[in-house]
């Protein structure tokens, strides 16, 4: 037998081996976070970021007319204790994990998979720790005492001591639903109008749960927009956005 013949046929068994062996090898599955210890970094960097407590107004002043209406909100809203919108309020309260998204799988038309769709949980996931840059100053600077401090009531969760002791002005929640909402429109603008609605409600969850005045869901979707606006212009939030993009559209494809 030729050399050269013996050759191929030794590459080609060998190629043919790779091959199965790349068909056999399991595939690793993305490795996600568990919670707030261990969550992914935002992508801009402090000094580039926004600062809300350089933009946004002063909560409501004491006694103000606004502050009566968020007042009366708060204790008209008692009253949706054990309804479905006040069980939706606590399932909206889940923020930190990978499966967060899953509030959008309504609007979307799809349920949310960080497996599916890894780009797209890191990209939403990342804009927490970009809201947390953020809004920090404005909730120390403002510390505004939560509803359910200044007057006890129910609420739809539990309230830890840390919760109590954070700043009501702006909400983070009601920021990040519309941050998100914002972004999954405009990768899904076919359901923005769906999308943007339950946006809105994420952060009216706040509310109907006794966590937050009105005033504080309003002034936190400023601070989601204005995140929005500065996540637009940097390079690596574009690049993942493009990403993520493709795979919510491939999930959505296959969904259909």
């Amino acid at each position: 037998m030729p050399v050269f013949s013996r050759s191929r046929r030794l590459t080609a068994a060998a190629l043919a081996l790779a091959v199965a062996g790349c068909a056999t090898a399991p595939v690793s599955a993305p490795t996600f976070w568990t919670g707030f210890r261990d969550h992914p970094h935002g992508y801009l960097a402090k000094d580039a970021a926004p600062n809300a407590a350089a933009f946004l107004p002063p909560p409501p002043q004491p006694g103000s007319l606004r502050e009566q209406d968020d007042i009366a909100v708060y204790r008209a809203t008692r009253a949706l204790k054990d309804s479905p919108r006040w069980t939706q309020a606590r399932a909206d309260n889940e923020i930190e994990t990978p499966a967060a998204p899953h509030a959008f799988d309504e609007a979307l038309g799809l349920a949310f998979s960080p497996e599916r769709t890894p780009t797209l949980t890191r990209l939403l996931g990342r804009m927490l720790g970009d809201l947390e840059t953020i809004q920090t100053p404005a909730k120390r600077g403002f510390t505004r005492p939560r509803p359910f401090v200044t007057e006890p009531a129910e609420t739809c969760i539990a309230p830890e001591p840390w919760l109590a002791a954070s700043g009501s002005y702006p909400s983070g929640h009601a920021a990040l639903g519309w941050a998100w909402a914002l972004v999954l429109a405009e990768m899904a603008p076919d359901r923005a109008d769906a999308v943007l609605a339950r946006g809105l409600a994420y952060g009216e969850s706040r509310v109907i749960c006794g966590v937050h005045y009105p005033s504080d869901v309003e002034a936190g979707r400023i601070v989601g927009a204005a995140m929005v606006a500065a996540l637009k212009a940097d390079p690596a939030f574009q690049a993942d956005f493009d990403v993520a993009a493709r795979e919510l559209d491939e999930a959505r494809r296959a969904g259909r």
